[in-house]
């Protein structure tokens, strides 16, 4: 394998602020990367140097020759008056774009097919500009992809179609993203962006974790705190979804080792019982309604003779397609709106927390600390009282970072103090509508911390798929008939509805590209789920790949001596060198399956 990007002793300063510092590394042409860090790190500023948008101010970045780079920066930026066919395909003549499959599961994949090829970027919203992006980054024949946020304003379905398509697609990919299942689905390296350098992790998010627990752990007992809220994350991966653990890149003893006796992540029955006692025995009881928007001859029902009950203690997350209709769900929720029909009926003891998509007005002329005394000086979770100062560093703003004024903050930060503030106040029903914006996934580890020991009741709007699954204890979804139905199966359960739908008759033509959803990648992916088997089975096949792991550590073992034997050798050290790569590869395979199976036991 050779590397396609180098770089060499790189710096990187803005005015007095070094961004990165004497950073080394390589992309080779099959490396499949996942960059993480916090929000102004520096992972966007590595992005450009790469691709030669910027150039360091120290060292050098070197790129083979002639080599194809396509990128999507975080903004999604698209040249102003231009059209859907310009950005996408160019001015490559129909037939040569037409009858491609490659270009035609890309549209289908994501969805273009009400856009129309002849329509102007300008009048697309935010979500649909994303996708257009994607599509003409992911239509090209790069040797190098590179992705800054590529999640962002797709849904649960094109997050998972993305996932799909990248883990098969040929060439190298670099992605910038905060989805931590996206990173566990897709790369198979992770890079952390800290400090003013890069440190290199193999694997995805779950490996990252373990890897970064095991580091602070021996650097620093002192770490003591940090430690073990990563130590908690790690017990999540660990025994979540099988999703969680489907791409594993660690050892099994030492996760094993780790998370031990880390207790679950939060006691289900005792947050229930603290909620009742706050909210009594109704929170909300939505009763047939109906509900729709738009003008006068232009209206969508959203929902129909709709009935939901919300209970104390309910940790519920809420999924559909874009425009199904979650934001006035939640706004319905609130008293925002009133239904056409039937009635929401809200507990006499609520007291609402609701975190908008666009970032409320936050008091500009205070500084960060201020601006929170201002809602209160303490707060209480999970039994334990803490101070404005202490919640805010578990929130990012460490030491002078405090005083920083509010107007100075970035949009990830004052997404932060907005979520912050809103704990503050100390609701006992909060709302949140996708409240994994912006963060890094240091904060969202932290807020998914606090949300463990908060006895309320929770309903949260969200593609996050790991935040869906990790804060929350039941999922409905907005399948687009009016409907608000119970998936007793999750996110996954939902992924089945949207792929046994009917296929759209929409056919792909220029001006109307169809993209009903990807269902023949939706068909591929359901034929490979196969059937669990029995538990004794399950058990049998368990002690197999223990056994086979067993011997595969053996072989390990002999190969480095034998390796270090012939040193000098170089020829036998290439015949060693590979066996062991085939002996790292098939363990890896036998340590993905046993996690798979010993979740699902």
């Amino acid at each position: 394998m050779a590397n396609l990007v180098n770089l060499e002793n790189v710096g990187k300063s803005y005015g007095t602020t070094t961004v990165l510092e004497q950073v080394s590394l390589g992309i080779d042409d099959s490396d499949q990367i996942g960059v993480v860090g916090r929000n102004g790190g520096g992972k966007s500023t590595l992005l450009n140097l790469i691709t030669g948008a910027e150039t360091p101010d120290t060292g050098r970045v070197t790129r083979t020759g002639g080599i194809r780079i396509a990128a999507v920066d975080q903004q999604g930026r698209l040249p102003a008056g231009a059209t859907v066919r310009d950005i996408v395909v160019g001015d490559a003549a129909e037939h040569e774009w037409a009858g491609d499959a490659a270009v035609r599961q890309v549209l289908t994949g994501l969805g273009l097919a009400e856009l129309g090829f002849d329509t102007g970027v300008d009048r697309l919203s935010g979500g649909e500009r994303r996708r257009v992006s994607l599509a003409s980054a992911l239509v090209q024949d790069a040797e190098l992809l590179i992705l800054d946020e590529p999640t962002n304003h797709l849904d649960v379905e094109g997050v998972t179609w993305l996932a799909d398509y990248l883990t098969k697609r040929r060439g190298a990919l670099l992605a910038v993203t905060h989805d931590r299942w996206f990173l566990d689905a897709v790369c198979r390296r992770t890079w952390e962006v800290t400090d003013g350098g890069v440190r290199g992790f193999d694997g995805g998010y779950a490996a990252y974790v373990l890897a970064r627990a095991e580091r602070e752990r021996q650097a620093a007992a002192s770490e003591s705190r940090r430690l073990n809220l990563m130590r908690k994350e790690l017990a999540w991966l660990r025994r979540g979804p099988p999703a969680r653990t489907s791409k594993p890149r660690f050892r099994i003893d030492a996760a094993e080792a780790l998370i031990a006796d880390v207790p679950e992540v939060r006691s289900k029955t005792t947050l229930q019982a603290l909620s009742a006692r706050r909210l009594g025995r109704s929170v909300y009881d939505v009763e047939n309604v109906d509900l729709s928007v738009g003008g006068d001859g232009e209206r969508k029902q959203l929902l129909h003779d709709a009935t939901w009950h919300v209970g104390p203690g309910d940790r519920i997350g809420i999924i559909g397609v874009n425009g199904s209709g979650k934001t006035h769900l939640l706004r319905l929720l609130t008293g925002e709106l009133q239904p056409d029909a039937g009635r929401v009926g809200i507990g006499q003891t609520v007291r609402v927390g609701y975190l908008s998509q666009n970032v409320t007005e936050l008091p500009s002329t205070l500084r960060v600390i201020e601006a929170v005394t201002e809602v209160r000086t303490t707060a209480e979770l999970g039994g334990v009282e803490l101070s404005a100062g202490q919640l805010a560093e578990r929130f990012g703003f460490e030491g002078q970072r405090q005083w920083t004024p509010v107007s100075d903050l970035s949009g990830g930060e004052r997404r932060r103090l907005q979520l912050l503030r809103l704990l503050l106040a100390q609701p006992n029903v909060l709302l949140l509508d996708e409240p994994t914006n912006d963060l890094d996934t240091d904060t969202l580890t932290a807020l998914e911390d606090l949300l463990d020991s908060w006895a309320g009741t929770l309903v949260v709007v969200s593609h996050d798929r790991y935040f869906i699954e990790r804060v929350c204890d039941s999922t409905v979804a907005l399948l687009g008939d009016g409907s608000i139905a119970a998936l007793p199966g999750g996110i996954e359960e939902y992924l089945q509805r949207r792929a046994a739908r009917p296929a759209s008759s929409a056919t792909l033509t220029p001006s109307a590209p169809s993209a009903s959803g990807s269902s023949e990648t939706a068909a591929e992916g359901e034929a490979s789920r196969q059937p669990r088997g029995d538990p004794r089975a399950a058990r049998k096949e368990i002690n197999r790949l223990e056994r086979e792991i067993a011997r595969l550590d053996k072989r390990e073992t002999a190969l480095h001596e034998s390796m270090a034997d012939h040193s000098t050798d170089y020829a036998r050290i290439s015949e060693l060198d590979a066996e062991l790569r085939e002996v790292l590869r098939a363990k890896d395979e036998a340590e993905s399956a046993w996690l798979e199976l010993a979740t699902d036991d």
